[in-house]
């Protein structure tokens, strides 16, 4: 089920919001939840819980906090959730793509264009869905994008998942777990029992050791280089990589 939500001041704006995703879900028979935020408030309360909604339509121009400002807050905890804009005006097109953001959407919103959008979208939170990783945190629910994992270890009984933006989540669970559900990944191997990577973040494979290209350094147990090397190779080269 995709989970969308859209916040606007604007009464009248909600109202016809929530008319237009009726419509396109009875008449694309999708499986889709919704709900509308009146404020800039009410929405970050609820992400803050945790509550994460695949795809957000949100008004710029909002008394008290505008919304660039809230996708920018919203980034510390989701950076995946697909954020698409609402204005009457053009002005802040630029600076959306600073929050990652999936569109601007011009007011008025008209059906057969909102019904455009939204196939695209929807496209893109399927296909995303397939390579992500959805994990219990402090922070509450995150979702990973596959991509973006360079590494995760085994902390005593946690499990910490270094991202390529630097980002460090923690999550209780088994590794053996997390192994086996990223086995149908090719660019994931386990190289020690406290590890797992992404291969395509390896930047260097030593004697003793996997230098990752954010520096960090994986230890390759006794009599385990020949192979792990081995493992790199095979998949740099079924990747069509440049192989010296």
């Amino acid at each position: 089920m995709i989970k969308i939500a859209f916040c606007d001041d604007d009464m009248e704006v909600l109202h016809q919001m929530n008319e237009l995703l009726d419509r396109y879900r009875v008449e694309r028979n999708e499986d889709i939840t919704y709900a509308a935020f009146q404020s800039p408030f009410e929405l970050l309360t609820e992400i803050e819980k945790g509550i994460r909604p695949d795809i957000l339509f949100l008004d710029v121009v909002m008394p008290g906090q505008n919304g660039m400002d809230v996708a920018k807050e919203i980034r510390q905890y989701d950076a995946n959730m697909k954020i698409i804009f609402l204005t009457s005006s053009p002005e802040f097109a630029v600076e959306s793509y600073s929050v990652g953001a999936y569109f601007y959407q011009l007011k008025p919103i008209w059906e057969e264009s909102f019904f455009r959008l939204m196939d695209s979208v929807l496209a893109e939170c399927e296909k995303k869905k397939k390579n992500s990783l959805i994990l219990r945190s402090k922070d509450g629910i995150t979702r990973i994008d596959l991509q973006q994992l360079e590494y995760c270890e085994v902390l005593g009984r946690k499990l910490l998942f270094h991202l390529e933006n630097g980002a460090v989540l923690e999550s209780a669970g088994s590794l053996d777990d997390l192994a086996g559900q990223l086995i149908q990944y090719s660019n994931f191997f386990r190289p020690h029992r406290s590890f797992l990577v992404n291969m395509e973040y390896i930047q260097n494979i030593s004697s003793r050791s996997i230098k990752m290209v954010n520096d960090a350094e994986i230890p390759i147990p006794h009599g385990k280089c020949s192979e792990i090397k081995n493992t790199y190779m095979e998949y740099a080269f079924n990747g069509e990589q440049a192989v010296l």
